[in-house]
């Protein structure tokens, strides 16, 4: 297995990982996450996580130095757990990788590699623009305010994406850490589509096809109908105000 801690010099990329009662899946993430032949900081987000999930971090960041945990007091939200893990980054690039694998981390490289390369500032994974890579079909209702929400985005902001709910979002590790966040929830998917996109035309953001293994609620999903009002919304704000 490579070190993820060795290679001085090469740039660091920070892995923010969200985690609230995934226990089952976290150790398989981080195991796939320090497969890679990259330079990792792995920051473990545990959200006020009920189950296991504190003892296995505690287990991961014994077993791996590249692995740091941050622990918040209560539950919060998925977007007060990806600000927390942004703020407390130094990497070179920074990538939001969800702790439940419907994201693969094999397609990392692949991901990160414009940004690498010096060719973009942002880049966003897509479960809906071409590429040969495994798809689970995806619940109706959430393709299609998932289809919605990308086109109010492409509207409000003059972009193209395609799959702007996406959770596999890159960027540069200066760029993000210095926008101003304020989302707890999973609004923070359209606050940092609509940040990123409002500093302006001349900044380049991409899109990579990635893999995707969605999970049923019965599997644990937790993003739900109601969360598609707050994106609206979040859009509309973060566009005009």
């Amino acid at each position: 297995m490579p070190d993820a801690t060795n290679g001085a010099g090469r740039p660091l990329v920070s892995v923010v990982v969200p985690v609230f009662n995934e226990a089952a899946t976290v150790g398989q993430v981080v195991d796939e996450l320090l497969a890679l032949d990259l330079r990792l900081e792995v920051l473990l987000v545990d959200d006020g996580s009920t189950d296991e999930s504190p003892l296995e971090l505690v287990r991961l960041a014994e077993r791996h130095g590249a692995v740091k945990i941050l622990t918040q007091p209560q539950n919060r939200g998925k977007g007060a757990a990806v600000r927390r893990g942004i703020t407390e980054s130094t990497g070179d690039i920074l990538l939001i990788q969800d702790a439940d694998l419907e994201y693969s981390p094999s397609d990392i490289p692949a991901l990160i590699d414009p940004l690498l390369s010096g060719k973009a500032d942002a880049v966003f994974g897509t479960r809906l623009r071409g590429g040969a890579h495994p798809q689970r079909a995806h619940l109706f209702w959430h393709y299609a305010g998932n289809r919605f929400l990308t086109l109010l985005s492409n509207v409000l902001y003059n972009t193209t994406i395609s799959d702007m709910e996406v959770g596999y979002k890159a960027f540069r590790g200066d760029l993000v850490r210095g926008l101003t966040l304020i989302s707890d929830d999973f609004r923070i998917e359209p606050e940092l589509t609509a940040k990123v996109l409002r500093l302006g035309p001349g900044i380049r953001l991409y899109e990579v096809p990635i893999s995707y293994y969605g999970r049923s609620y019965a599997e644990g999903k937790k993003i739900t109908w109601r969360d598609g009002f707050g994106a609206v919304g979040a859009l509309v704000r973060f566009r005009f105000f």
